[in-house]
């Protein structure tokens, strides 16, 4: 067991490191915020106002509104990868992984906004209103209408690679990942055994997702504001505490972003290319910028026009990775608890403990477990769309209980043997869909140029 770990390991890092994956998702982010010209900023208050619903109109085409999409998406990345995600970032990376989280997470809403229009300009409908959609979608038929014979060509391929690559990770970078975190803190907070909480997710999940995402965006979008709300407020209080570390916490992250750290405490040092590996791969975990799994949700929003679905899909990394992972990584580094040698929900846990004590790690348990539940319900999904695409409905249907009844294993099993196989999932699903938004970028820019060109009527 312990050769497999080493040999995963170093695939993940070699998938990972500055000169492959790192690079690719960082450059589409950019190639898109150039191409977009900077739309992340100059957009974000019609976002905002899309988001709220002053332009939904309720006989679109599609199954859920603006906001459900969001928060069913929201769903699946606010969650494990703003508590123990960011943790392991730091506690593998150093206070620098945190800057290069950010860095994804800027660059990341051009990336979210090119994907989630272009699940919306080739998504399908169904004759009784269900809604496909996603990269599998966009890449076959999208490069197929290039007129590149290159591109036409690796179109179908691409994306029954997607297709299965995310079939996969929704189950190994998801609902093994979320079902160990929460166990892990509910038995480190309330010493309850990990397989019962396994147990009880793969309940919770079975029966929501049963439903399709009408039920999955009715469920998010109550669940999602609640949760945040309240997990951001608990941060707040330990912050409040220890406000005169702030400034100190926010130096390291900028300085050890570019420069090594050399091991203290329980620490064990890290080199900037560990630091840049593990915020790009941890910040892409968690806001799914690039991923393509967003999209997924995204495609059934009510909507005649793609680039409105793009605008209200950008706000996922603001909020997640900008906004509550900065949170939680203040939390980790201001209270010093980052040095311990700890990692994943028990550092986080322990940050929370010595913040708020006597409460803390009741706080991250309660969190986790809203959280991990959440976002499993939203990836499978990704996971039950993907495999409807490759096989059909049947086997979609039996999909979706083989993905419950696995967070029973993923709460036994090994955090850093999860953690290394979630970041292979990711990156797997990750590489076809950059690809493709490289090469179908030219398309929305001039959708994008289309839509800002021509006066908006709000409907509220």
């Amino acid at each position: 067991m312990e050769q497999i770990v080493a040999w995963t390991t170093a695939f993940r890092d070699m998938l990972w490191s500055a000169y492959f994956l790192v690079p690719l998702l960082v450059g589409t982010g950019l190639l898109m915020t150039v191409r977009l010209k900077f739309v992340q900023v100059r957009k974000l208050g019609h976002s905002v106002n899309l988001t709220r619903g002053l332009y939904d109109h309720p006989d679109d085409p599609g199954e859920v509104t603006h906001f459900q999409a969001l928060s069913s998406a929201l769903s699946s990345t606010v969650g494990t990868g703003n508590i123990a995600g960011v943790a392991t970032a730091i506690a593998s990376g150093g206070p620098g992984a945190i800057f290069w989280m950010w860095i994804t997470g800027i660059l990341g809403m051009a990336t979210k906004f090119t994907e989630c229009t272009l699940a919306v300009r080739y998504r399908e409908i169904t004759d009784d209103g269900v809604v496909r959609g996603g990269p599998m979608y966009y890449i076959s038929k999208g490069l197929a209408e290039t007129g590149n014979p290159l591109f036409a060509r690796l179109g179908t391929p691409l994306g029954h690679m997607f297709a299965f690559c995310v079939s996969i990770s929704a189950i190994v970078g998801s609902g093994l990942v979320q079902a160990n975190s929460a166990a892990a803190a509910l038995h480190a907070s309330f010493d309850i055994p990990e397989y019962i909480t396994g147990i009880v997710m793969a309940l919770l999940v079975g029966s929501v997702i049963i439903g399709g995402i009408k039920r999955i965006g009715a469920v998010t979008s109550r669940l999602v504001p609640i949760m945040a709300t309240l997990y951001t407020i608990a941060i707040l209080m330990l912050l409040f505490t220890y406000w005169h570390t702030i400034p100190d916490a926010i130096s390291m992250i900028f300085y050890y972003a570019f420069n090594p750290m050399a091991a203290v405490g329980g620490f064990a040092g890290a080199t900037v290319n560990q630091a840049l590996s593990l915020g790009a791969s941890r910040g892409a975990f968690s806001n799914e910028a690039g991923l393509g799994t967003a999209p997924i949700a995204h495609a059934a929003a009510k909507t005649k026009e793609p680039v409105r679905e793009g605008l209200v899909a950008m706000m996922e990394p603001l909020i997640d990775t900008l906004g509550i992972n900065t949170l939680t990584a203040l939390a980790i580094l201001t209270t010093g608890v980052w040095q311990s040698g700890e990692s994943g929900a028990v550092l986080t846990s322990n940050a929370f403990d010595q913040g708020l004590p006597g409460q803390g790690g009741y706080i991250v348990g309660i969190a986790l477990f809203m959280f991990g539940t959440s976002t499993s319900i939203t990836q499978a999904y990704y996971g039950n769309r993907a495999m409807d695409f490759l096989f059909g409905r049947r086997p979609a249907e039996l999909y979706r209980w083989l993905y419950a009844g696995l967070h029973v294993f993923g709460a036994v099993a090994a955090l850093q043997f999860v953690w290394t196989m979630a970041d292979i999932a990711n990156g797997l699903i990750a590489l076809p869909n950059l690809l493709a938004l490289i090469m179908l970028s030219g398309y929305v820019t001039i959708m994008a140029k289309k839509y800002f060109s021509e006066p908006q009527e709000r409907t509220i």
